[in-house]
């Protein structure tokens, strides 16, 4: 795919500070850029780069000026990161878009319906009675159990599995190797210290504009559905329980564990490697800071805290600093019981 500079600012809203005829075919960074590249300059740690670079187009902020002639067209923008995310987008979607048709061999079970334009890759398996929209990307060894729903616009990447009566909402991305739909943990104690398995019937419900990440599984509800809200975003490796409802435009980073019945509200930021414990609930806009463990709930809107387990951000930080002069205050104690 070939673009003229002029061509990419119209689309990013910009303006063209030199030729606006330079055509371009490829995205690079500043710093290995070659002729026919479009790069982008956010970081101004990187500007040396910009009067060197082998680009031939780099879209920059409006405010930016220049200290030495620069031989690339410039696309001034007010936001040269979120214009080049803009523009990582389209090229994404147009790569996955590329993808129709109906590779060999593929299985689609009786009484069920895939919309338009789509693409099954090789060896997918897509059960009875399923209901899946336009535009629709299933790629290779993806399966998709029976009764299951996907909305339209929908892309699910290679090997992923969801289990029976799974919801996919539309826009959504599914990536390589998450599963869908299976079983909580639920096992009840026996008096002869065995455990016996607890059924679990219930599904996994993704509503619109959701992106799930590699290896991340979602378990099904024993009752009722596991639920996660439009526009929320999980990180590769991420376990969330049976029963749990994650709310709208939430972010989870890569290797947290979310427990069983725990509700997070709308707009929370739970970061890396977070544990939070079952039969809570977090409000909207809370912010859980990395390796933090989550044993109560939060009920206030706007909270922040970290630690294990954890507590107000502040506090911690000062904690953590207490904690780090634990030696040193020890010493002198010593040294004050001595004296006395």
């Amino acid at each position: 795919m070939e673009f003229t500079v002029q061509q990419i600012a119209d689309l990013l809203q910009g303006t063209v500070e030199g030729d606006n005829t330079v055509k371009v075919s490829t995205l690079a960074k500043i710093e290995e850029a070659k002729t026919g590249a479009l790069a982008f300059l956010s970081n101004l740690k990187y500007e040396p780069f910009l009067y060197s670079t082998g680009a031939s187009a780099v879209i920059v902020a409006n405010s930016l000026e220049l200290k030495k002639p620069v031989a690339a067209a410039l696309i001034r923008v007010e936001d040269p990161y979120s214009s080049f995310s803009t523009l990582l987008q389209y090229y994404q979607t147009a790569l996955i878009a590329s993808k129709t048709g109906v590779e060999d061999p593929c299985f689609i079970g009786q009484g069920s319906h895939i919309g338009d334009n789509h693409y099954r890759g090789a060896f997918s398996y897509i059960g009875a009675n399923c209901k899946i929209g336009e535009n629709v990307r299933i790629f290779p060894q993806v399966f998709i159990g029976d009764n299951v729903t996907i909305g339209d616009n929908t892309t699910i990447f290679a090997g992923v599995k969801l289990y029976t009566n799974t919801v996919v909402g539309s826009n959504c991305t599914i990536h390589s190797g998450a599963v869908l739909g299976s079983d909580g943990f639920g096992w009840a104690p026996q008096p002869d210290g065995t455990y016996k398995a607890v059924p679990q019937i219930g599904n996994v419900v993704l509503e619109d504009d959701i992106s799930i990440g590699a290896n991340t599984t979602i378990d099904c509800a024993t009752m009722g559905s596991t639920i996660i809200r439009k526009g929320s975003k999980i990180d590769n490796l991420v376990q969330i329980a049976h029963n749990v409802e994650i709310g709208m435009h939430t972010v989870v980073a890569s290797q947290s564990g979310i427990s069983g019945s725990s509700k997070i509200g709308n707009n929370c930021v739970i970061a890396g490697q977070v544990g939070i414990v079952g039969h809570i609930s977090i409000a909207d806009n809370t912010t859980v800071g990395a390796q933090s463990g989550v044993s109560k709930s939060v009920k206030e809107k706007g909270t922040i805290i970290q630690g294990s387990p954890a507590f107000d951000y502040k506090q911690n930080l000062r904690a953590m600093t207490v904690f780090r002069k634990l030696p040193e205050l020890q010493r002198e104690l010593e040294m004050l019981k001595e004296r006395v």
